[in-house]
């Protein structure tokens, strides 16, 4: 039981950390249950914590969504915003419904693949970190519609686990000409559309096979994975700002290429 408490917190902690950072929180997570031989009925547990993380999110965005909603009745420029994070989410809308289960059965049981991907968005990261356009847009409320969509369509990108969803919008808006802090606040609220209907898809798709017996080590992941993503987002923004993203980069290297080596040797 002791034993089952730390590995929750422990992944609590690891989905909080990771969810909202460039990092991919789904290969974190899916590695460090195969290191640990950790695996829930249904994901039931993976799911649930994820949720910490969405309420995480929303409790420090929730007066910046109601504003918007509230002036959108008079203001264009709120009707604007709305309609671009909503174009950016339905890309992964279509792509996650229809490879759903080909994402859950194959991607996500394959080690190595993730830890390729890892890796490989770690380099992507460390380039695009040197090499992104000038800045053109440094509001993330008031991007083009055209360029919302394509962040969209680079998010689906992330559905291959290690990639990381938002790693892969944030490169796709700097390649763009969206300002470092503006292109991981667009991808902060685009994760609240997207991360909300793959959690509730999630628990549809596994109705049947839910397992929620150890209510105990799920309300201890949750409540670590709420506290861990709340003092990320607040942190997050302002070091971006100053230091860009290399740092991730090289985190994603770092973990890609130890637990690579660790698949190779048998663990």
């Amino acid at each position: 039981m002791e034993n089952q408490t730390l590995i929750a917190a422990f992944l609590g902690l690891l989905e909080g950390l990771t969810e909202f950072l460039p990092v991919s929180s789904t290969g974190h997570l899916l590695l460090a249950g195969h290191f640990l031989g950790f695996e829930s009925k249904g994901k039931t547990f993976e799911v649930v914590i994820q949720l910490g993380a969405i309420l995480a999110l929303t409790s420090v965005y929730a007066a910046l969504v109601l504003r918007l909603f509230l002036r959108a009745r008079h203001d264009d420029a709120a009707r604007r915003s709305i309609v671009s994070v909503l174009l950016a989410f339905l890309p992964a809308v279509v792509v996650g419904v229809l490879a759903h289960d080909f994402i859950k059965e194959v991607l996500f049981e394959t080690p190595a693949l993730i830890t390729v991907m890892l890796i490989l968005g770690g380099v992507v990261l460390l380039v695009i970190d040197r090499i992104a356009p000038t800045p053109v847009h440094r509001d993330a409320l008031a991007l083009p519609f055209g360029k919302s969509l394509a962040i969209g369509v680079c998010q689906c990108l992330a559905m291959v686990p290690g990639v990381s969803r938002s790693g892969a919008t944030i490169v796709g808006a700097l390649l763009m000409g969206v300002e470092k802090r503006a292109a991981a606040e667009f991808s902060f609220l685009l994760s609240l559309p997207t991360m909300g209907a793959a959690v509730a898809y999630d628990l549809f798709k596994n109705r049947e096979v839910l397992d929620f017996g150890a209510v105990w080590e799920i309300a201890i992941g949750f409540a670590v994975a709420f506290v861990t993503a709340i003092l990320v987002v607040r942190w997050v923004l302002n070091f971006i700002s100053r230091r860009g993203y290399a740092l991730f980069g090289w985190w994603r290297i770092i973990v890609g290429t130890a637990a690579l080596l660790a698949l190779w040797l048998g663990f």
